[in-house]
This record gives C-alpha cells, structure tokens and sequence, in this order.
C-alpha cells in the first residue's frame, strides 16, 4: 500500500491554492508538524482550537487542515497562558500536524467565494478584483519535429491556461542559427560548422509561481543541448486570482426575499443590512471573511447588493444609497470551506479516512 506522507497532501491543496497567493499578513502552510510524517488520518476543520486538537486525537488523525491559521503573529514562549499557545503546545505533545490554507483558497476562482456563490445559486461568477503580477510569459524556440512532446510537456507543467482554455500558445515558424564549440555535444548539426534549422517560436503565459517546474519540463523534454527561452514577468490582471466574487441570480429576487433565502442557505441566526437601494437583486458580489475592502469595487460593477461579514458601524454609511450590504456574519460565510476542503481531499487520497471537526469553533452567539 502507498505511503502518503503529510508533505505529498499539502502539495495537492496548494495545486488547487499555491501559497504564493496569500497574503502579506497571512500565516498559511505548515504550522506544526513534519512534512515527511505519514499520514494516519486528516480532520478538517474552520479554526484549529485545542477542542479541535484533542478530537484529532481521539480519531488517530495527525494531521489537521485548517481554514484560519491558530498563529498569526509569532510565539516568544510557550507556556499556555493562552488559547493559541495551548493548542500548539498541545498538537506538539500529540505529534499532530497543524496546516492552514487561508487567504490562498480565498484568493483563487474555485476556492471560498465560489462555493458560496453556489450556494447563493449564482452563474456567470468573476474574481471580483483579480490580481496582478502573477503571471508570466515563457517564449522558446523548438525544432519542427519536436514540437508536439515539447508542447505536451509545458502543458502537463501548468503553462498555456487561461481562464476556461486550456493548451493556449502563439507559434511563429521560422530559421534557428547556431555553431556548436569544440566542447558542443549537439542534437543537429556539426562542430564548428553553423547551422540553420526550421524551428516554431513558441510563446505561453503560466502562473509566475510554477516557473520552476515550468522550465524543468521544457529542459527535459526539448532535444537541444542548450535551450533558449525568455520568461518575462507580465503586470496582467490573473482571471483565476484575486478577492471576492460576483456572478448573477437567474431570476431577479426582491430584497426582503432575497435576503430571507440568504439567511437561510448561510444557516446564520443574524443578518445584518443595509436599505435597499434597488426593487430587485440580480447582479451579487460577495467575499468570506471580512470583506469591507471590496464594496468600493462592488458597487463600481454595479452589484445590487454585497454579501460579506465584519462590517464596522460607519462602514454601512459607505453603501450611500447605491447598493445592498448584507453582513451574514464571519463563521458563517466561510463554514462551506470545510466540505470544499473535504471534497478535495477525498478525490485524492483513499488510504486514510477525512473527517469533519465536529467541534463547533464560532466564537459568537446570538440570542
């Protein structure tokens, strides 16, 4: 039976949201644990507490993967005078691997914000605010008759994706030059002779974080002994990367309406609102967490309303009469992230079961 350790299970979360997409303030990755452990059971969870570590315990599960990051700031000592030096101190003395995807699976298309655009029943969805300097473009030269396993490689590598296409290239046929030195072990043509050859210029885009496995690709599969390639870093705006979301209702929804479907597909006690400003939603922009940054650019795509959470009292004034705020409450627009990390998992990997946390970790009730 194949032996999966805690290192070949976090790579497969960060195909899906690559570290390089959180942000500055974040923490997520590994926060306790080694990567070379192998795996006996994962529990996933929202928030890694201590009631959290102890359930992983008891299920023989030793690796937790979280949505929000139990440290954020870093620890001068550990002597359990509060909850996060508790849970640490705890999953440490346990041998339990703590790992948090957070603002990486909010910054990427398939990640938070799509699954509660579906719950919302939501189609047509867009990053909201797509980010920029993430990608690059990779040009290289190959000769015509070594195309094709060239083109394949870069493609399984992660290059030429561009939003719903896939195997995207632009391709210029014209006459390579070289002359190999005496110290030359060339694929065509002599030392010291030059030589001319039909190549196909070949240019792709690829997310900037995968230039690595990029380049060994076209390395190995490309039969010259010395590969020419440019890669350039673009400042385009990444489709597939960035925060929040907003998509349309198939049919338009009058507010109280809406709202009151909202309230219950979020499974939340409380909605805080804004007054309507339109007769009908259509047209939704959302994010998980706190979202607040994003209403400017909300109400720019002309979004009816902006479902979110930790909206500040005078932050409502900020909808000027010109959008619907909807505040569903933090935990409560991201508690779908558990089943789409599940999900996930479960697609991959079969040898060790994939548990719920059944600990509820919403600091906040409502009476």
């Amino acid at each position: 039976m194949e032996t999966i350790k805690i290192k070949d299970v976090t790579s497969h979360l960060e195909r899906l949201a690559s570290a390089s997409y959180q942000e500055g303030y974040d923490n997520s990755g590994l926060i306790t644990g080694n990567p070379h452990w192998e795996v006996t059971g994962i529990l996933v969870t929202l928030d890694c507490i201590e009631k959290v570590v102890e359930e992983a315990i008891s299920l023989k599960c030793n690796l937790i993967v979280a949505h929000h990051p139990i440290v954020f700031k870093g620890l001068k000592r550990l002597t359990g005078k509060s909850y996060v030096e508790r849970t640490i101190i705890k999953a440490i003395k346990h041998d339990i691997a703590i790992y948090a995807i957070h603002t990486n699976l909010d910054n990427v298309i398939q990640g938070v914000n799509r699954r509660i655009a579906e719950k919302i029943g939501l189609s047509g969805l867009q990053v909201l605010v797509p980010r920029s300097e993430t990608l690059s473009k990779l040009v290289t030269f190959v000769p015509k008759d070594a195309i094709d396993p060239v083109m394949d490689s870069l493609h399984e590598a992660g290059a030429g994706n561009i939003g719903n296409y896939r195997n995207c290239s632009f391709r210029i046929t014209g006459t390579g030059t070289f002359q190999p030195n005496e110290h030359a072990n060339p694929h065509v043509g002599k030392k010291g002779e030059l030589e001319k050859i039909e190549e196909i210029r070949i240019e792709m885009l690829l997310p900037t974080h995968l230039k690595d496995k990029v380049l060994t690709a076209l390395r190995k599969a490309h039969p010259y002994e010395e590969v020419a390639y440019y890669l350039t870093p673009l400042s385009n705006d990444n489709q597939e990367v960035g925060s929040g979301m907003i998509g349309t209702l198939a049919t338009p929804e009058e507010p109280m309406a809406f709202l009151k479907r909202l309230k219950q597909v979020m499974n939340t006690n409380c909605i805080r609102y804004t007054t309507p400003s339109n007769n009908s939603i259509q047209k939704v922009a959302l994010c998980g967490g706190a979202g607040s940054f994003l209403l400017p650019a909300a109400k720019a795509q002309g979004a009816d309303v902006f479902v979110s959470a930790d909206f500040k009292y005078h932050e409502f004034f900020d909808a000027e009469d010109q959008i619907l705020i909807a505040d569903v409450g933090h935990f409560e627009s991201e508690q779908f992230t558990k089943d789409l990390l599940k999900e996930v998992l479960e697609e991959n990997f079969t040898t060790f079961a994939v548990y719920f946390s059944k600990s509820v970790t919403n600091p906040i009730s409502y009476l």
